[in-house]
């Protein structure tokens, strides 16, 4: 006896339909959905109907936490977010350590998202983080889409972005200045004595905040970066070597490699010792996040201790001073500045 069949005309649904099902049924990209669905007024209005078929066809329905605060019927899910663009970088380890480890004291979970480092991935994670009504979200870094910001405000939940300063926080704040980062770097490698600059750098925002830090400190006493190699995210070993290799190439003469991180630092020593260029006699190199083998390579590394514990406790801190109000205590602090440190090793 055959299976009962459906009606014709009963349309198809994929259970639990995403953003991305959308987009492909649609034949456009996740952000041009996402746009469609935000600000239509900005889509063609062919792609425009070609989006709203796929919605019906696919069944996707808009995340329910976007239409408002959460009522107190729907009670707590006891799970914090926190949006990483990547977990291949080691610098984040302690934040995400340090953060779960105070959540977790409190009887909270700490769901961990990873968003890559283009603002569209991170708004797609935030409306899929969103529809699981997480108790709060703790962001890295301070740049988000429009959409982004729009869809945590109406959430009315806490938000805390870390790892950056900025003047218009979306609502906490727990990090650093790259650009002061990049402007202390700039000013203690020209007492030294350096002249000849070059930077070996990541694709990522916040490195670039730093690197437009280092060229304006730079400019301000007549100096300019020789050459800039921009490498693909995450930094690697391999990744930093090359570059290196492409800097000395096309300028030989250069006296400091100013690197996005330790592990692209590393590299550029790695690539240094094979050619036999004594660092730092004829070339420096100075890394950034100060991380666990930066003190035992050979020579060891300068760099920029930045306190990824801190940045976790205190985001986790003020997560949960939000969360669970105590009677007397002081409200969350908006602002938190963890600073950093510029260590000089023997790479310098």
């Amino acid at each position: 006896m055959d299976a009962q069949k459906p009606d014709d005309d009963t349309p198809p649904h994929i259970t639990s339909a995403t953003l991305t099902d959308v987009a492909r049924a649609a034949g456009v990209s996740p952000i041009t959905v996402s746009r469609a669905l935000n600000q239509p007024q900005l889509v063609r209005p062919g792609t425009l109907a070609r989006i709203q078929a796929a919605v019906r066809a696919t069944g996707y329905a808009r995340n329910a936490a976007m239409a408002g605060p959460r009522t107190a019927a729907q009670g707590a899910t006891k799970l914090v977010a926190l949006i990483l663009p990547t977990v291949a970088n080691p610098i984040f380890a302690d934040m995400v350590q340090a953060a779960s480890d105070k959540l977790t004291e409190r009887g909270y979970q700490l769901l961990l998202g990873l968003a890559g480092y283009e603002l569209w991935r991170e708004e797609i994670l935030v409306e899929t983080v969103l529809s699981r009504r997480p108790d709060g979200i703790i962001l890295t870094g301070t740049l988000h889409s429009d959409n982004t910001r729009k869809h945590l405000r109406d959430a009315h939940i806490p938000v805390v972005e870390t790892w950056d300063m900025t003047a218009s926080p979306i609502d906490m704040l727990v990090g650093f200045s790259h650009e002061e980062v990049g402007h202390t770097v700039a000013a203690r490698m020209l007492e030294k004595g350096y002249r000849r600059f070059a930077i070996l750098t990541a694709a990522d925002p916040r490195a670039a905040r730093r690197n437009q830090g280092l060229q304006a400190a730079l400019a301000r006493q007549g100096v300019s970066v020789a050459a800039t190699d921009v490498v693909p995210v995450p930094a690697s070993l391999r990744l930093g070597r090359e570059g290196c290799a492409r800097l000395l190439a096309a300028h030989p003469d250069i006296e400091l490699i100013v690197c996005s991180s330790d592990t692209l630092a590393q590299g550029a020593l790695t690539e240094a010792a094979s050619r036999g260029l004594p660092v730092p006699g004829q070339l420096a190199i100075m890394g950034f996040g100060d991380l666990n083998f930066a003190a035992h390579t050979f020579p060891p590394l300068s760099s920029v201790r930045v306190d990824g514990n801190a940045i976790g406790a205190l985001a986790a801190q003020a997560m949960l001073r939000r969360l669970l109000p105590e009677p007397g205590a002081p409200a969350a602090r908006k602002v938190i500045d963890t600073g950093f440190e510029l260590i000089e090793r023997g790479s310098t």
